[in-house]
């Protein structure tokens, strides 16, 4: 597969991740197993996964291929990357120095050159113009005859064959209340599965989020012939609550005031995932208006808790006594508010009176 990407291969980019290399190769390798796809290139295209797996899972590795590309192993083991670089920058400085450098790409058509993309400047190790250049005449004047040894020690990773197949990742919900996922803390949860129930202790982190993946190494489905198991992953479900709405980190929820308290201002306690909060009413506050209390929402251990969003709902009496119906007469008549004034559903100068009292004053 010399002339591949191993990055194309396991179709992740050059900046992936160990454990999204993983992954990718676990997903690939069950795809294209020859014991459980029949197609006729899973083969070819299993030998591939698991060269490509071999190289990148390698840190040591990883880096020799990124440095040198396909003819890694062709450089001797014991050639810094870094020693590389700086030799093949003072060859090309020697070339162009000397006259000697060429435009185009010719000098990289003998000795399987091809594997270096991105060290533009390799033809300037040739000697004169039109000579073509070697890569193991290259590495043996430039490293002392130690080409000829390079890679065979890692020569057959990646033809191992067929091999253990690893354990699938595997996905579970894991149901919270909002006061369950405000706090977090630890859990025990039972899953069903084919072997049976099992049970799994989780440590829920303070302030998880509806969909938010919590990761148990290891516990996913079992590898064969030793190849090691998958992951679990967890995603939080947050469950339906009377009060709260969670939208991301904030918490939404009603604020039921009394008509008085709305038009004169006051001070009300209202009970919140994380104990009692204290919420200032502005004089004059409509129905619907959202009153915010800043970092009172879900926790965030890694930045800024949300904030909690109290909407104002106003209510009156729904049964009221005569001497509270007198009050509110008298109040019809003394005030010239009219809430529909702007919105031009009343008539201008008048107001209806559910007491039957007569127009209000304006």
């Amino acid at each position: 597969m010399a002339d591949r990407d191993f990055y194309q291969v396991l179709g992740v980019p050059r900046t992936a991740t160990r454990e999204e290399i993983q992954r990718a190769y676990r997903r690939l390798a069950r795809e294209n197993h020859p014991d459980v796809n029949k197609d006729p290139g899973a083969e070819d295209r299993f030998k591939d996964v698991s060269e490509a797996y071999d190289v990148l899972s390698d840190p040591d590795l990883r880096k020799r291929y990124d440095v040198f590309g396909a003819d890694f192993r062709r450089v001797p083991d014991d050639v810094d990357p870094d020693t590389w670089m700086q030799a093949q920058a003072q060859a090309q400085a020697r070339a162009r120095a000397g006259g000697r450098a060429r435009a185009g790409a010719g000098a990289r058509g003998a000795g399987g050159f091809g594997g270096f993309e991105g060290f533009e400047g390799f033809e300037g190790f040739g000697g004169v113009e039109g000579e073509e250049v070697d890569l193991e005449d290259l590495l043996s004047g430039m490293f002392g005859g130690r080409a000829g040894r390079a890679g065979r020690g890692r020569a057959g990773r990646g033809g191992r064959g067929f091999g253990p197949i690893p354990g699938a990742d595997q996905e579970a919900e894991l149901p919270l209340t909002v006061e369950e996922a405000y706090r977090g803390g630890p859990r025990s949860v039972t899953l069903s599965g084919p072997g049976g129930t099992r049970r799994y202790d989780v440590n829920v982190p303070p302030g998880v989020t509806d969909g938010q993946r919590i990761r148990l190494a290891g516990q996913g489905g079992q590898g064969s012939d030793g190849a090691p198991p998958g992951d679990l992953h967890l995603v939080v479900r947050l469950l339906p609550h009377p009060r709260y709405r969670v939208r991301g980190r904030d918490i939404h929820l009603d604020l039921p005031l009394a008509a008085w308290e709305a038009a004169l201002g006051a001070t009300v306690a209202v009970d919140t995932p994380g104990g009692e909060a204290k919420v200032k009413v502005p004089p004059g506050t409509s129905s619907g208006r959202s009153l915010r209390l800043r970092g009172r929402g879900m926790p965030n251990p890694n930045g800024n808790p949300g904030d909690l969003y109290a909407q104002v709902r106003i209510m009156v009496p729904p049964h009221p006594s005569e001497e509270e119906r007198r009050l509110w007469s008298e109040l019809a008549q003394a005030s010239g508010f009219d809430p529909r004034a702007d919105s031009g559903t009343g008539a201008p100068g008048t107001s209806s009176q559910s007491s039957g009292s007569g127009a209000g004053r304006r």
